[in-house]
């Protein structure tokens, strides 16, 4: 049962990291590196979750602080941290949806443990993890991919640009993510018929992201010539 649980628990992050890994159309990234960011994404739950600790008690739990700061605020910064420091440099980001893809990685992979500690810690149901499937990790991977469309605008920018795309990489993960959490805490009892539609919202703004950024890459027009080639 446990093992069954487990598996539960992890499928739903390796599915969405395959869906936006396969999304990239013209130079799909090294394998390695996205796991390696993966693994990124889950060695900051327990600085994360430490965190939080210490934030709840120093700004106490309200339901804007909580959502806000302590959630979204703290788990974003810590996936930006990591991105900004191990990938944005890197040489393999070299066209604007690898951040999509780098950035999903890392909050997938904070996701998945996120998961897996709710399913070992927590009375749980095959049910529960469904509707987590669905919201809290589906949320990070898209809230990944708010902040990986704006990395990859910044890795590409120019001047006053760079920082502003940087900022916004995380100040618009941080309001959706916030946001979320916000609806969770303060409509208990009819949470779902808000979450499911804004969880649709975010997933058609999400998809236009993911369309745009690979509809500047630079190797498109190589892929035309070698497809016209053959």
């Amino acid at each position: 049962m446990l093992v069954s649980l487990l598996a539960a628990a992890i499928a739903p992050g390796l599915a969405l990291l395959a869906y936006f890994y396969w999304k990239d159309r013209y130079d799909a990234e090294p394998l390695k590196l996205v796991i390696r960011l993966f693994a990124a994404g889950m060695l900051i739950v327990l600085p994360a979750m430490l965190l939080q600790r210490g934030l709840m008690l120093w700004l106490g739990d309200s339901p804007f602080v909580f959502s806000f700061v302590i959630s979204a605020g703290l788990e974003e910064l810590l996936k930006f941290f990591v991105l900004y420091f191990l990938i944005f440099h890197h040489a393999e980001f070299d066209e604007p949806y690898d951040g999509i893809v780098y950035a999903t990685a890392v909050s997938l992979g904070f996701a998945t443990l996120e998961n897996v500690l709710y399913a070992i810690l927590q009375p749980v149901t095959f049910g529960t993890l469904l509707a987590r499937a669905l919201l809290p990790v589906s949320g990070h991977a898209l809230f990944g991919v708010f902040m990986g469309y704006a990395l990859g605008k910044a890795k590409f920018s120019k001047g006053s640009q760079v920082r502003l795309q940087l900022a916004l990489a995380l100040i618009i993960p941080v309001m959706w993510h916030g946001l979320f959490d916000f609806m969770m805490l303060t409509l208990p009892s009819a949470w779902m018929w808000v979450a499911v539609p804004f969880m649709l919202l975010l997933w058609l703004r999400a998809i236009r992201r993911v369309n745009s950024a690979n509809a500047v890459s630079p190797f498109r027009m190589l892929k035309r010539e070698e497809e016209i080639k053959l």
